[in-house]
């Protein structure tokens, strides 16, 4: 990819590797601060879900029946990290009992428009649910523990070192026996492969991830070892339905596992 000199052209090429990619989400890796977004008069009605990657009526339902499948139930407490506009958000404050949504994102203003139009658009606004715009995972500041947590689509942008943040911070905050859902891009030809690596997609053309730069690719041992003295363990489960291949991962609270070095392993 040739670079031109404009980091904002550079990161719309950048999308076009892989899933479509919030620009609040990537920019600010790349410039080191959040961008202005356009002006509100130019936008179209739904902006905020193409801002998230559009397909609000796939992922949103995949999302809430693979923790439904997994074991979330009404009365669980759920943390929803890099929620958005709520498109998963809207399934899991329909199922959940009143108040026991969490959702996070760094975009104030999708967190915005999940509230003043996607809660009344499905009728939610008596559920509760708790909205907190947060850039630096300190999810103990939320003063909640949470039955399950959910990264969709987050670990795939981000360097190991940011998800070692997320992971020390989540470790703090899940339930004893809670769950960490985690997506991302598997490296299946080992660690001294350091090129790119080429995934099919069913909804468009192959796309490419990354050693060293978002989209970003890596290998289960990458998350055994980023577990070690969080006080969660992980284990692959790979294969949940997901449109553009991104694999899962959970990480389970275990208070007897500070080590991380007996996680789960890939079939």
């Amino acid at each position: 990819m040739a670079f031109d000199g404009n980091l904002g052209n550079m990161a719309r090429e950048i999308i076009t590797d892989c899933e479509e990619v919030p620009m609040h989400r990537l920019l600010p890796r790349l410039k080191g601060r959040p961008q202005p977004s356009s002006p509100p008069q130019s936008r179209p009605p739904d902006w905020h879900r193409t801002e998230v990657g559009g397909m609000w009526d796939e992922v949103g339902p995949l999302e809430r029946d693979f923790l439904v499948s997994q074991g979330l139930q009404p009365q669980h407490d759920l943390l929803d990290v890099g929620c958005g506009s709520l498109r998963g958000g809207v399934r899991f404050i329909e199922y959940l009992q009143p108040g026991h949504y969490v959702g996070i994102d760094m975009s104030q203003e999708l967190l915005d428009a999940g509230r003043t139009i996607e809660l009344p658009r499905y009728g939610l606004t008596d559920k509760e649910p708790t909205l907190v715009q947060m850039e630096d995972f300190s999810f103990p500041t939320i003063g909640r523990q949470f039955d399950y947590a959910l990264a969709a689509s987050v670990f795939t942008h981000l360097p190991l070192n940011d998800i070692i943040l997320c992971l020390v911070n989540m470790g703090q905050v899940l339930k004893d026996e809670g769950t960490f859902f985690a997506t991302f891009f598997p490296n299946e030809r080992g660690r001294r492969h350091l090129g790119s690596l080429q995934h099919m997609r069913p909804d468009g053309e192959p796309f490419q991830t990354h050693f060293a730069r978002d989209p970003f690719h890596y290998e289960l041992d990458d998350f055994r070892w980023a577990c070690s003295g969080t006080g969660l363990r992980v284990d692959y489960i790979g294969e949940w339905g997901h449109f553009r291949n991104q694999k899962m991962l959970a990480f389970t609270k275990d208070p007897d596992h500070g080590s991380g070095a007996d996680a789960g392993s890939e079939p």
